[in-house]
Formats: structure tokens, sequence, C-alpha cells
């Protein structure tokens, strides 16, 4: 796709670079923001045995701290984008920002277990809030032709966040205490906060979405198929990640040095696969959903028949890197097409989607692990993903129009 051309252009040409440079730059302030906020929801993991100590409470209190964000998340999606009304996105994610800067400061100064909770639910909102209208924001600051570019960008911050902000903020918390990391974090968040206030320009959304015009996904039949696939294919990864690491220990008996260097690899091609996925989309929705659910669907069952080693090890680690760096673009991407009149209802229900089958996926993968072993949970997620690949394979076709992509066709 060409963006507009102007009779004027030669003439608007300088106007034009400025204004395209200011465009990408606040697209990079919703990117970093990302970071911030992907950092500061698993920060807890890293730091949970201390945050713990620190308050007071034993380690399977502290897990709340990990999972109450992701169900309030679930909800926040679809309530913010109706409370939101006629309101300036500009406005909306520059609030989410600030409650993002909130949260960590109130996490690092939480005097107990109770506040950390508080902190923790204000995170909640923003996690729902910013996968609601950071997609779409995005879209909006640069031309036609880049917005696949631009979303990738902007869930790249996710992959970033797993290769540099965790692990760094693990640091951080080791060498500074976890309060230290809170608020380096808050820090981060702070910035960001500054340059959106500076850079993003008025995004005032065409009208007010209605609590029936949540409904609009689910009368569309490619939405449908969408939400459908979600279902399947983040359970089915969850079901598989949250073991990631006992898989490379136990199944592929590596010692702690080469599963540190797996779980890096694993982020840094993610961050790689998030721009194959923008540039699939920019294509066809369809075909990078379908390549990203058969590519995971290949490292599941791949682990389970390719032997023990580093090799072995190394390859399922790095084709299930791609693979998920590749879904959130190509999922938000596809309901964004498939909703094209209501993009943030679409982006909500996709939110929601997204945060019952990871914790949906997380209990069943557990409970597969605990009775029959981490082999089988392997095999049963590659499953579960495989039903993905065949209804966004076999349900995923729609007339072909213009857009981020186009739902249906190949190429």
């Amino acid at each position: 796709m060409n963006a507009p051309c102007s009779p004027c252009a030669d003439a608007l040409a300088p106007a034009a670079a400025d204004s395209s440079r200011s465009a990408w730059l606040a697209v990079g302030s919703i990117a970093v923001g990302t970071f911030a906020m992907v950092t500061t929801e698993f920060l807890p993991i890293g730091l949970l045995t201390d945050i713990g100590a620190g308050l007071q409470v034993s380690d399977g209190t502290a897990g709340l701290m990990v999972t109450m964000p992701g169900v309030l998340a679930a909800f926040a999606g679809p309530a913010l984008i109706v409370a939101s009304g006629r309101l300036d996105r500009r406005t909306v994610l520059v609030a989410l920002t600030a409650l993002l800067v909130a949260s960590n400061l109130l996490a690092a100064f939480a005097p107990n277990f109770a506040t950390m909770l508080v902190a923790r639910l204000m995170l909640g909102l923003c996690v729902g809030g910013f996968w609601t209208f950071a997609p779409s924001a995005a879209t909006q600051l640069v031309a036609p032709g880049s917005q696949a570019r631009a979303m990738s960008l902007v869930l790249a911050g996710v992959s970033v966040a797993t290769v540099l902000g965790v692990p760094a903020g693990a640091l951080v918390g080791t060498l500074a205490g976890w309060r230290a990391a809170f608020g380096v974090t808050g820090g981060l968040a702070a910035i960001v906060l500054a340059v959106q206030i500076w850079l993003l320009p008025a995004m005032p959304p065409s009208r007010a979405i209605r609590p029936r015009d949540l409904l609009t996904p689910l009368t569309r039949r490619m939405a449908q198929v969408g939400l459908l696939a979600v279902l399947f294919l983040v359970a089915g990864h969850f079901a598989a990640y949250t073991y990631l690491k006992p898989l490379l220990q136990q199944v592929f008996g590596l010692g702690s040095g080469p599963v540190t260097a797996l779980l890096l690899a694993y982020g840094a091609v993610g961050f790689v696969g998030t721009f194959i996925g923008g540039s699939l989309v920019a294509r066809s929705v369809r075909a990078a959903a379908l390549l990203a659910a058969v590519l995971l669907a290949t490292a599941l069952l791949l682990s389970t028949v390719a032997g023990s080693g580093f090799v072995a090890g190394a390859a399922v680690v790095i084709t299930w890197g791609i693979a998920f760096g590749m879904i959130p673009v190509a999922l938000t991407g596809w309901m964004m097409e498939a909703v094209p009149d209501a993009p943030e209802a679409g982006q909500a229900l996709l939110v929601s989607g997204f945060q019952v089958a990871i914790a949906s996926g997380a209990l069943l993968g557990g409970l597969v692990v605990d009775g029959w072993g981490i082999s089988t949970a392997m095999l049963l997620s590659g499953a579960l993903v495989l039903v993905a690949a065949v209804i966004v394979g076999g349900l995923g076709r729609a007339p072909k129009r213009a857009g981020l992509g186009t739902v249906g066709e190949g190429s």
C-alpha cells in the first residue's frame, strides 16, 4: 500500500519530513512505554522471594503480584474503552503512562503487602488499557503504508522487555534491592510520560464507544475466528511456556549457563519475530497468523522428539521464540482488519481473550505437568496450537480489502 500523494508534494517535502520524524518519535514513545509496562508486569517473577521476605508474606502469597494484574486486565480493556467515551486518545495514553509511574513508585515505597497489591492492581488497569488503545493509536500516527511497521515497533517492546528489561530489573534488585528495581522502572516510565506529553498529537476518536459496541466484533465472522484462534493458540503457548526452563533442564539436560543463554536467545529472536510478523501482516494477516501457529506447533512437538543436548534445545527455543514474537502483531493486525470500523472494541476483546487464554493455559499446563510430566504437556500444547492453525487456515478466509493486511489472502 502506498501513502496518499499530494500535488504539492515537492513543496511540502521538508515539512512532511519533520512531521514524519515527530510521528515516529511519538510511536517510539509508545513502544518504550510498552517496554516499561511489560518490565513492570514481570518484575516480581525475578524478585518474588526477595519481595515476599521484605513484606513478610509467603512465596505463594507473593505470587498474587503476578496473577492479580492479569485478572484485572481482562476486564479493564472493555471497561476503559467504554468509560473513555470521546476522550482524546492522547489524554488516555498519557493518563495510562502516568498510572504506570504511580504504580511503580507505590510499589517501591510499599510499607506492606496490601499496598503492594494496590500498586499491582493499578498496573492491571495499565495493561488492559494500554493494549486496548496503543496499537490503534500507533497506526493513527503514521501514513497508511507504515501502519504495520508502527504496530510492530510498539509490540516489539514486549520482546525487548523480555530480553533486557526483566533480567536488568532482576539485576538491579539483586544489587540494590527490589525497591530500587521498581524505582528505576518508574523513572523510565516518567521519562516516557514527559516525551508523550511533548510529542503525542491530539487523537480524538470519531465517536464514543458504547457498551453494545463491544458486541460488534462478536457479530463479525473474521473477528469470531480470530478470538477462537486466540484461545487455542495463546492457551497452548502458555501451557508450555510456563515450563520452558524445566524443559531445558530436565528434557534437554542443560545446566544453568546454557539455560540462561537460551532464555536470552528466546527473547532476542522473539524481537526479530515481531518485525517478521509485521512485514507479513502488511501483506496478509492470515498468512502471518498461520505461519506463527505452524512454527509454534513445530517447536512444541519437536521438543518431544529432538533428543537432548544444546543443539536440540537451541533449535526448539529459536523456532519457538520467532513464532511467539509473531503472534501478538499477527493477532492484533487480524482484529484491526476484521473490525476496521471499531478497532478499539476489537482490541478490548482481544486483550480479554489473551488474558483468559493465559490463565487457562498456565492452569492446564500445571495440571498436566504434575500428572504426566513435561513432555506430555508439550504434546498437549502442540495439539492446541495445531487446532488454532486449522481454525486460521480453514475458517480464516474473507473478501480482500484495503487495510493493514488482507485477511484471507495468502500473499
